[in-house]
């Protein structure tokens, strides 16, 4: 768990980082097609983590699923040292840390998160304890010099459009793709390095279509995006009721994988540029920072919620039955957060993606 944590506070530096030399390193014109490629990369990452990881676990053992990583790192960090400039905003202060601020924020999201997961009684003082560290959160926030979290950003209506259309979207993603490779490989019968290779498609649909995305945003705005890959991923979390026991993988599985790299290339660009687009260029790190804190922290709640949603066995291995029962239960309840997430970016989100 300490070593999660740490990846955690890496991946924190790193997302908004890299989404910020983004807006800072390209001419506005061309921003939406560079956070296009951004997202696309970022998509593919995502993708190919499962049919990398099922290699590695095929042949050499879980553990390689960590080590990898190390090499991996190493090599990005002398890249950027060398070859990345540096950017930032000579007009902002140097604050302290919001120590305050990010204690009562994992305090609060883990209490919630437990009170989703326990199973032995503790779920109702752990989420008081939640709710009333969120709402001490939110207080501290509004009253501290240097906040982790500018609250002032969520008067822009598109900025808070675009951060709850995320929790919907990113919160569905994460528990599509949390219980989509057990159902293949549990209740359909895929080894890890199948159910890898069965969502490789997600891969190469993600990496070709978001930058064109990008462009098209430039063109018609981010909401006719959004929407459309909102309701592409709901159809795919529909078709992938039918995955079970005897499931084809051209019939059943593969339409499952194209809708959602359809519906991911979608709405990944849209929502990075209509965060970005709402901020001043100054504050376009802690503007994705906002945004990445609100994806994930969507993956974390829905994943912890969706096994007492659905009633999905503690032992799956033991249990395919139930499991695909609950996993039905699951794809829709991910449907119906596509849809809400395509709702708001609609009434919440401008046709044009500029500042004006």
């Amino acid at each position: 768990m300490a070593a999660r944590a740490v990846q955690g506070v890496g991946g924190a530096l790193l997302v908004p980082g890299s989404l910020a030399l983004v807006q800072a390193a390209f001419h506005t014109d061309d921003r939406a097609r560079a956070v296009g490629a951004w997202s696309g990369m970022s998509g593919v990452a995502g993708a190919a983590g499962p049919l990398l990881g099922g290699a590695v676990v095929d042949a050499a053992g879980w553990r390689w699923v960590f080590w990898i990583n190390v090499p991996i790192a190493v090599v990005v960090a002398v890249l950027m040292l060398r070859h990345v400039p540096d950017a930032r905003d000579g007009t902002a202060g140097r604050g302290r840390l919001d120590v305050t601020g990010a204690a009562l924020a994992a305090l609060g999201l883990g209490a919630l998160t437990y009170s989703l997961t326990d199973a032995a009684g503790g779920r109702l003082p752990a989420a008081v304890v939640g709710v009333l560290a969120m709402a001490a959160f939110v207080l501290v926030e509004r009253r501290a010099a240097a906040p982790m979290l500018p609250l002032e950003l969520f008067s822009v209506r598109a900025f808070s459009a675009a951060n709850l259309a995320s929790f919907c979207l990113y919160g569905a993603v994460a528990g599509m793709f949390f219980l989509l490779p057990m159902q293949l490989q549990i209740t359909t019968g895929y080894s890890p390095l199948a159910t890898g290779t069965a969502l490789l498609p997600i891969t190469a649909v993600v990496l070709v279509l978001s930058p064109r995305t990008g462009t098209l945003v430039t063109r018609v705005g981010p909401r006719v995006p959004l929407v459309a890959g909102s309701v592409t991923c709901a159809v795919a979390a529909l078709l992938a009721v039918r995955v079970g026991p005897d499931s084809s993988y051209l019939t059943d599985v593969l339409p499952v994988v194209l809708a959602a790299g359809l519906g991911i290339s979608a709405v990944t660009a849209p929502i990075s540029v209509t965060v970005l687009s709402a901020v001043p260029d100054g504050r376009a790190g802690i503007a994705s920072g906002v945004n990445n804190g609100v994806a994930r922290a969507a993956g974390l709640l829905v994943v912890a919620a969706l096994p007492l949603l659905a009633n999905l066995p503690q032992d799956a291995t033991h249990a395919p039955e139930a499991l695909s029962r609950g996993f039905d239960v699951s794809m829709l309840v991910c449907a119906g957060l596509y849809l809400l997430g395509g709702v708001v970016a609609w009434f919440g989100t401008a046709r044009s993606s500029r500042r004006g």
